[in-house]
């Protein structure tokens, strides 16, 4: 008989109705929340009919049954936080109004009214009984036309956001996040005001439709954090950049835009130690192989990016590059996450274009890699460093380098290669969706300059 090894986990709450369609109410909820290592309870308050493409019917649960549902988590798990959601009606809202009066726990509000559908989902009865429950909120998580309704304010702007979130304060409410997301333009800005204080979270806006279920999963993931001890900016903070990574690497389920990837950070984490191994795989050959003749003089690098990379930090590199020596190539040291960051910025570039690139190497350029190129199983595109522009805030041009390359070529291309400049070595850097790939295309122009 085995000794049991019990994980202990903060526990969370979410009041909220169900979604058959799995992407969005207490589906979404609870996934969140396990995704943030908070072990999630729910009480369910209505049961729709919906999948991703709308609400087909909804049946709210009598108030006794779902305050019953509440009382039988309370009395059982220690609580940590409370999220609600979907409430529905009149008596639900003032029901769990009255109950989370007496909690000493944070209570996260997601107003929910509307599906993203455009499909109603709270009764008009219940808009005025939400006063009491914004009254014991730690946070209230309103978009655009919530915020309207529960404040009057018409929310346009960074402005208008301020002045919903400080009304919002007025009734009661701790902190207000109003989200940017049902607004336009191409950065998506999340408002935090807090008594004395805004903040604004920022993120480039994902060219999707897929986002069912942001909203649930952005409270569920700020309340399970606050359920960890985190304050609430910290718990914003971490929940916003959580459902930027879920809303991109979406979900393709359904008929309709599909759902956010509750598990996309979770799973990204998962797939550190694969990427770490494929890399140190792909530098083991290169040195049983002796790749020298493509190693360039400042070093050859190569960079595994994982699943849902968002940022150098989340690639695998050599660190010191990989050199030539008198006895062939050697890797400086080990690989490591972070290592890298001029061929990580141009891989993560890469990635913008095509998600599925998952690797790159930086080879030395010549003639002979020149005619190589060309038979690779891939395109092949030049640029022109003198056309190239000052670097971006973080000190790079990788951007411009990848956008130029997929200009330049239709679908992905297998290397972007070019003659250098004035103080900078002609590269070619070679781009895959997996390290075998990439393998295979380094070594053919390792052999192409060794037989010339």
């Amino acid at each position: 008989m085995r000794t049991p090894a019990p994980d202990a986990r903060p526990v969370a709450l979410a009041v909220a109705g169900s979604d058959a369609g799995g992407g969005a109410g207490l589906q979404a909820d609870l996934k969140a929340m396990e995704a943030q290592g908070v072990f999630g309870t729910s009480a369910v308050t209505a049961v729709t009919a919906q999948n991703t493409r709308g609400v087909e019917s909804t049946h709210v649960l009598p108030v006794e049954e779902v305050r019953a549902q509440v009382e039988a988590v309370l009395s059982d798990f220690d609580v940590r936080a409370v999220k609600t959601g979907m409430l529905a009606t009149e008596p639900i809202v003032s029901s769990v109004a009255d109950r989370a009066a007496d909690l000493d726990v944070p209570l996260v509000v997601d107003p929910v009214m509307v599906a993203a559908t455009g499909d109603r989902l709270l009764d008009p009865g219940a808009e005025a009984a939400y006063e009491g429950l914004l009254a014991e909120a730690t946070l209230v998580t309103p978009n655009a036309d919530e915020a309207e309704v529960l404040t009057g304010t018409e929310v346009e702007d960074h402005g208008t956001a301020v002045e919903a979130g400080e009304r919002l304060l007025e009734t009661g409410a701790d902190a207000a996040l109003l989200k940017g997301g049902h607004l336009s333009g191409e950065t998506v800005r999340d408002v935090l005001v807090t008594p004395g204080a805004v903040e604004t979270f920022e993120h480039p806006r994902v060219d999707t439709d897929a986002t069912h279920g942001s909203g649930c999963a952005l409270a569920s993931a700020v309340a399970a954090r606050l359920a960890t001890g985190d304050t609430v900016t910290e718990a914003v903070e971490a929940g916003v950049s959580f459902l930027a990574r879920a809303v991109r690497y979406h979900l393709d389920v359904g008929e309709g835009p599909g759902t956010v990837h509750h598990l996309a950070e979770l799973r990204d984490r998962a797939a550190r130690d694969p990427t770490r191994e494929a890399v140190e795989g792909v530098v083991r050959e290169f040195v049983d192989a002796d790749v020298s003749a493509v190693v360039p003089e400042v070093g050859m690098n190569v960079v595994g990016a994982t699943p849902y990379a968002e940022e150098p930090g989340e690639t695998a590199a050599v660190e010191g590059r990989i050199t030539r020596t008198l006895s062939g190539v050697h890797p400086n040291r080990g690989v490591r996450f972070g290592a890298s960051s001029h061929v990580a910025r141009f891989l993560l570039s890469a990635r913008e274009f095509d998600p599925d690139l998952r690797f790159a190497v930086d080879c030395r350029f010549c003639e002979d890699v020149e005619r190589a190129l060309a038979d690779l199983d891939g395109p092949a595109v030049e640029l022109d460093r003198t056309e190239e522009p000052e670097p971006d805030v973080e000190g790079s041009t990788m951007g411009w380098v990848a956008r130029r390359a997929f200009e330049g070529v239709s679908g992905t291309p297998a290397a972007v290669y070019d003659r250098g400049d004035v103080g900078k070595e002609a590269i070619a850097r070679v781009l895959a969706p997996d390290a075998r790939t990439v393998t295979s295309r380094v070594l053919a122009l390792a052999e192409a300059v060794e037989t010339g």
